[in-house]
């Protein structure tokens, strides 16, 4: 008897998950934590019993898969946090820096134009 593959639906959405986690391993980073990404199996249908195995084989390794993806996915994402969180932070550092610099400079000219419409009232130019 030949095993329905109708589990096999999930799959098309775990290649579109895989994509982001195959970019993630193309750049170098990585999650130890989660150990190591578990290896699609080859589907063999020669016979009915190789079908049957390999149904069984990929449904064990979509299982794996998600488990590894849900596990990457959550690293990857207190990572981006923390990243995110120190930025804003250094964002910040550097905004009240610049604000600092921007009020300094217009107090300066507020005080400038101040001296020169009081020197021009003494001197005569209206």
């Amino acid at each position: 008897m030949i095993r329905p593959v109708a589990a096999l639906c999930g799959l098309s959405l775990l290649s579109v998950l895989a994509v982001g986690a195959a970019t993630a391993a193309d750049s170098g980073w990585s999650a130890p934590k989660c150990g190591a990404e578990p290896t699609a199996p080859t589907v063999k249908a020669g016979t009915v019993a190789q079908y049957n195995e390999s149904v069984d084989r990929v449904t064990a390794y979509e299982k794996d898969a998600r488990a590894y993806n849900a596990c990457v996915s959550g690293q990857a994402n207190r990572e981006e946090t923390a990243i995110s969180q120190e930025a804003s932070a250094r964002i910040s550092h550097i905004h009240t820096a610049s604000a600092a610099v921007q009020s300094r400079i217009a107090g300066s000219f507020q005080k400038l134009s101040t001296e020169l419409t009081a020197a021009g009232r003494k001197l005569g130019h209206h």
